[in-house]
């Protein structure tokens, strides 16, 4: 069912949210840093190795599918929202915690598909 979509979804980006929230509170800025792509990033990760754990139906399958691809729209989205010159004005510290938390995706994505080709 669509609903198993949706669940994932939810979980990921409650996950990646608080992952951003500790990340932002650990450089000391009251803000998430990277949530929604930590979110991402799971979404992705889980979507694709979710058959190998446990079997799921086709709509199930149809559903996660729906939800991991409409994801990245309303990430863009939201990215677009954000006021990137009023982080540059926060300090040298916002301007590194994003460089940071986008080096960190970048190591993770060798990483995950390496992790991939071994199965």
């Amino acid at each position: 069912m669509v609903i198993y979509g949706i669940a994932l979804l939810g979980i990921c980006t409650l996950i990646g949210l608080f992952a951003g929230q500790l990340l932002g509170s650990w450089f000391g800025i009251d803000a998430n840093v990277g949530g929604i792509g930590i979110a991402m990033l799971l979404l992705m990760y889980f979507s694709n190795t979710s058959n190998a754990h446990f079997k799921i139906g086709d709509m199930s399958e149809k559903g996660i599918t729906f939800w991991s691809m409409i994801y990245i729209p309303i990430v863009v989205a939201m990215a677009a929202k954000q006021n990137v010159i009023g982080a540059i004005d926060g300090g040298l510290m916002a301007l590194l915690a994003g460089i940071f938390a986008v080096s960190v995706s970048f190591i993770f994505i060798p990483i995950i598909s390496n992790f991939e080709k071994n199965k």
